[in-house]
């Protein structure tokens, strides 16, 4: 017997965006590792992957992560 129950309806207005199936989904149909969200408007979640490339673009271009005084995460020991 499962200690846990797995959640499967999602909160009146939770959307999601399925990074396996490519579509928007209300509520978690998908397993966690493959979804964006929760997103507060279907809007939101249709473009998630646009809201993540653009984080990635400022992340990638931010003056502080390269620094050249501190090593990236993936690189430490």
């Amino acid at each position: 017997m499962a200690l846990f129950k797995k959640r499967t309806v999602g909160k009146p207005g939770e959307w999601y965006y399925c990074l396996e199936h490519h579509k928007v989904e209300e509520g978690p149909e998908c397993p966690a590792k493959d979804r964006f969200g929760p997103y507060t408007s279907r809007e939101e979640a249709q473009h998630a992957m646009d809201t993540a490339r653009e984080r990635n673009l400022e992340w990638e271009n931010d003056p502080k992560w390269h620094d050249g005084g501190a090593t990236p995460p993936d690189q430490q020991a």
